[in-house]
């Protein structure tokens, strides 16, 4: 093949030797300053696997002479952050609960802080905003609270959660299955039904409402009221607004009389630190629904509606 190199007249550029119908390929050069850049890639690359991690191993990698890591890096800009936030951290904590509402700068940042914990432990189910899912989670936008919407109320719920079996702590309440378990037949549940849908607003009165009046004070009233305004103490949600978390027509009524949902919450004590519970207290109470204490944050037992 050499010996068919040559000179190209046109150019004065040697040709590669090769040849395809006629077509001859020239052996041009690279460019100088190609060439240097292409040796000094070679270089760097060289460099980089001798002082960055860089080859993986069975179970990690080289370590580089710098010992550079990027989880190492992590760790430095989280300990930094934390000393940054530190003394607020330290302030929120030696405040107690109560009190954050009367110093208005640190509830604001005990505010900004529990928000960021609510985007990483709550939206799943109360939503970005807070405002539940209809018949799944509730809203916590508004003022109807099954165990109070003051801090100490909400501090007990988040810390001790709802409806955990081995936490005896926990929030409890259990409303009768009255139609599953037999305790109200088919007609007197629509009855039932009738009637509070009678003194939420949405039926007028009837032969049935009336019917029901008298199951409900016979069966209902213990817990929700005689007139059902609800009982916050045992977590009987109030019957007579708008708000209903498994929905107030009648369908979604008579499901929840047959067979109540009993909907569980999780106990974030212990898997946060109390600073952080603090600062989500702050931030679920400032949504819009919270309250001055009405009730003592202690865990109800009793039935609950399940709105």
């Amino acid at each position: 093949m050499a010996e068919n190199k040559r000179i190209d007249e046109a150019t004065g550029t040697r040709t590669v030797g090769h040849e395809w119908d006629g077509i001859e390929e020239l052996d041009t050069p690279m460019p100088r300053w190609w060439l240097w850049t292409f040796y000094a890639t070679i270089v760097w690359g060289l460099a980089y696997v001798i002082l960055y991690p860089a080859w993986p191993m069975v179970d990690s990698a080289t370590e580089g002479l710098l010992g550079w890591t990027s989880r190492g890096e992590l760790q430095k800009e989280m300990a930094a952050d934390a000393a940054r936030r530190a003394p607020v951290m330290s302030a929120i904590a030696a405040t107690p609960l109560a009190a954050l509402p009367g110093k208005p700068e640190l509830m604001q940042a005990a505010v900004q802080g529990g928000a960021s914990a609510f985007r990483v432990h709550c939206v799943q189910c109360h939503g970005a905003g807070g405002g539940g899912v209809q018949n799944l989670y509730p809203s916590l936008t508004d003022d109807d609270w099954l165990w109070g919407g003051d801090l100490a109320a909400i501090e007990y719920t988040v810390t001790h959660g709802i409806r955990n079996p081995d936490h005896q702590p926990t929030r409890t309440s259990l409303m009768p299955a009255f139609g599953r378990d037999g305790i109200l037949d088919a007609q007197q549940v629509a009855d039932v039904v009738s009637h509070v849908r009678t003194i939420s607003g949405q039926e007028r009165a009837s032969a049935s409402s009336a019917r029901g009046a008298a199951l409900f004070e016979a069966n209902c009233a213990v817990c929700h009221g005689a007139e059902g305004e609800g009982d916050r103490a045992v977590g009987a949600p109030k019957l007579t607004d708008a708000i209903w978390l498994y929905g107030g027509d009648r369908a979604s009524l008579t499901a929840s009389v047959n067979q109540p949902r009993n909907g569980v919450m999780p106990r974030w004590g212990g898997r946060i630190d109390p600073v952080t519970i603090k600062m989500l207290s702050a931030y679920v109470y400032s949504l819009g629904g919270g309250e001055k204490g009405l009730v003592p944050a202690t865990g109800g037992q009793g039935t609950d509606g399940q709105r």
